[in-house]
């Protein structure tokens, strides 16, 4: 595997295999490594010619008096199990080659990133515009035929695959499973946050989530919304929001947001498809996320 830390270092590395016609996939992180980024990996190995794995903790889509100082790095960590999932080409950049003095350009995707978790009381549509401009740029100094997402973050999955179709970036989007631990949690980089205590709370987000699905199986979206909603005062977790939306792609999909201890955790599961597609239903304090996306 061979490292670059710059654009011009990458497209050194990418200029042969593209002319040889290969095909390139990319999978972008933010870095400290786990399953579900190693699934996402391995899929790019067994997909692609080339695969292309970008490490980088994206400055501008964090906002003030959230985690960029304390989010978790260990890039000699990182590196080796890239390696062993078979990635040919780690990119690496520093802020400064990504966002150069005097970068004055943002993408922006307009009525998805304004709900949800880009909701001004939540997140801010501030946090999508950093992650659809830094992907933006990694996807025009990679050049993939293909990039790879998790189904986890629902949202920004909805947001990047609209920003593909509307500046007819030429590649696919794949946006795989969520990954879970033994235990039922979500994976993601964030849970190294969380002490026992707060991983045990953190429990009831997927144990809520399957309440709701199978409720919702054997009745009504609104019973399995409220038997959710019991779930997690059953365990002492204050929900942001919780939503069910219906609306293609997101049909079926059940997400949400909570706070277990300090930290935010987001997960999700799709109702089932019986349930009317049309369907919103908004509850304050959890959310269940799926943006529209037509």
């Amino acid at each position: 595997m061979r490292t670059a830390r710059t654009k011009a270092e990458l497209r050194e590395h990418l200029a042969a295999p593209r002319l040889e016609g290969r095909r390139i996939g990319l999978v972008p992180t933010m870095g400290y490594l786990h399953e579900g980024h190693l699934s996402l990996l391995r899929a790019a190995r067994e997909e692609c010619d080339v695969v292309v794995m970008s490490l980088f903790v994206n400055p501008t889509q964090f906002g003030p008096g959230e985690d960029l100082d304390r989010y978790p790095r260990d890039e000699e960590r990182d590196a080796a199990l890239a390696a062993e999932a078979g990635v040919d080409l780690l990119y690496a950049p520093s802020p400064e080659e990504v966002y150069p003095d005097g970068f004055a350009t943002r993408v922006e995707v307009e009525g998805l990133t304004e709900v949800l978790c880009g909701d001004p009381a939540r997140r801010g549509p501030d946090h999508f515009r950093g992650v659809t401009t830094v992907v933006a740029k990694l996807f025009n100094v990679v050049q993939p035929a293909v990039a790879y997402f998790g189904q986890k973050d629902a949202q920004q999955a909805a947001v990047i695959r609209r920003m593909v179709r509307d500046l007819d970036f030429p590649l696919e989007i794949e946006v795989r499973p969520t990954v879970r631990d033994s235990d039922g949690l979500a994976l993601s980089s964030r849970n190294a946050y969380l002490d026992p205590a707060e991983r045990e709370r953190a429990l009831a987000l997927p144990r809520a989530l399957r309440l709701a699905a199978e409720r919702a199986r054997g009745g009504s979206l609104e019973e399995g919304l409220a038997a959710a909603r019991a779930e997690l005062a059953a365990a002492g977790v204050e929900p942001e929001y919780l939503e069910a939306r219906g609306e293609p792609p997101a049909r079926g999909l059940a997400e949400r947001t909570a706070r277990a201890g300090r930290r935010r955790r987001t997960d999700r599961r799709r109702a089932p498809d019986r349930q009317r597609p049309h369907q919103t239903v908004r509850r304050g304090g959890l959310k269940h996320k799926e943006p529209r996306e037509t």
